[in-house]
């Protein structure tokens, strides 16, 4: 088990009352009521904090009051008090401290946690949280320790290099948040135990070649048998590796520049 200590980088306050909801857990269900994906359920119980990731507040100040650990994501959340008094959670920058003040505007200053449109930020710019259609909120590079660099604006779009590598363009009227996602050492978690997966949420996971043949094409066979197939299929007996998953009619396909390398 590998841990990485945290809590001394994050506030002392109990969550914002106002920002919190309890989800009801679905066990990985449907709203049919089927299973959609495996091996979810139980887990402790744990409040959502409603979190901002959109532009709501244009041209306000807001400080920095509280860093504060989600256990819903991976990321860490900074509790912004806006000068009206209103407070709003957002995915909280790598380096940002409680007392500092950013603000969400068209063209702002380039600091840590302002928010811009990526038109007017500078080449070679790492931001985070970054909306695909204007007006929509940030979508993509949200998980702790990403980003995406600025690489060129052209006509109407910018290119942004993804952190997978990949290099697409978004429109220029796209917010973005300044800055790399928090927590960058979330990688170096090793779980260590299966007792810590439970109280996550995740169930035992079952190999095929341990199942019979009705349960999963790789079952059946003496003893510790091979698959019997060239590749690995689901439960359902469709290709498990190497195969496509990306709709090949989705709109955004014109937007990819250059592909992500694949792992060898």
């Amino acid at each position: 088990m590998k841990k990485v200590v945290f809590k001394k980088n994050l506030s002392k306050k109990k969550p914002e009352k106002g920002l919190l909801l309890t989800l009801k857990s679905r066990a990985g269900r449907g709203k049919s009521g089927r299973i959609t994906v495996r091996h979810k359920g139980g887990g402790v119980k744990k409040r959502y904090r409603v979190t901002d990731f959109n532009q709501e507040r244009i041209d306000i100040p807001a400080k920095v009051v509280a860093l504060e650990h989600d256990p819903y994501r991976t990321a860490f959340l900074m509790l912004l008090e806006y000068e009206n008094g209103d407070k709003r959670y957002r995915i909280a920058p790598d380096k940002i401290k409680v007392g500092e003040v950013v603000i969400c505007s068209e063209k702002a200053e380039i600091k840590i946690g302002n928010r811009m449109q990526v038109s007017n930020i500078p080449v070679g710019t790492l931001i985070y949280n970054i909306e695909l259609i204007p007006g929509q909120g940030g979508k993509i590079v949200r998980s702790a320790g990403s980003s995406a660099k600025v690489l060129a604006n052209e006509g109407k779009y910018t290119n942004l290099e993804m952190p997978s590598g990949e290099v697409r363009r978004v429109f220029q009227k796209c917010f973005a948040t300044i800055g790399s996602v928090s927590y960058p050492e979330w990688k170096y978690v090793n779980v260590g135990k299966a007792g810590i997966k439970r109280l996550k949420g995740i169930r035992p996971r079952v190999r095929g070649s341990a199942m019979n043949p009705c349960d999963h094409p790789h079952g059946g066979g003496e003893g510790r048998s091979p698959i019997g197939m060239k590749h690995p299929k689901t439960p359902w007996g469709k290709p498990a590796l190497g195969v496509k998953t990306r709709k090949r009619k989705r709109w955004t396909k014109k937007l990819i520049i250059k592909r992500r390398q694949k792992k060898r």
